[in-house]
């Protein structure tokens, strides 16, 4: 699994002009599931987002998670993490899990951070979305279950 995670004072995501999911500050998370992810990834990659230390104590460090500083997530769902640009100009999507084996880790992954306590929205998996975020900082990270060693 491959998620953009990304540190926001709020974030919103809307299918066709209705909200589907919205946070106040937190973070965003767009989500991309391989075809060689099961759930042992969706496991590995919620514990890590979740104790990730990126936002700031009484020192500006960058040294709190996101369950110390009270914050939110938003899950959405981002096969396109997937895309092979090595050739040519249109991405390859081959790499990415068929659907209806991404849309189940999708919700394995999200239900593991509910888990934790945290408070998590999302937007609709398979769906034409759009995504208002305001970027807090910024700061973005990638993280990459299969890149865990």
């Amino acid at each position: 699994m491959r998620a953009v995670v990304q540190r926001v004072s709020s974030a919103r995501v809307e299918v066709a002009g209705q909200s589907a999911g919205a946070i106040g500050p937190g973070m965003v998370v767009l989500l991309g599931v391989g075809q060689d992810d099961e759930a042992g990834d969706a496991q590995w990659l919620a514990d890590k987002i979740a104790g990730l230390r990126i936002f700031p104590d009484e020192q500006d460090k960058l040294n709190l998670s996101v369950a110390e500083v009270g914050g939110q997530l938003l899950v959405v769902s981002q096969f396109t993490l997937w895309g092979d640009c090595r050739k040519g100009r249109r991405p390859g999507f081959g790499r990415a899990a068929r659907p209806e084996t991404a849309e189940g880790l999708y919700q394995e992954f999200v239900q593991r951070l509910r888990g934790q306590g945290l408070t998590v929205a999302t937007g609709v998996f398979g769906a034409m979305m759009e995504l208002h975020l305001v970027n807090q900082g910024p700061v973005t990270l990638l993280v990459d279950s299969q890149k865990n060693f």
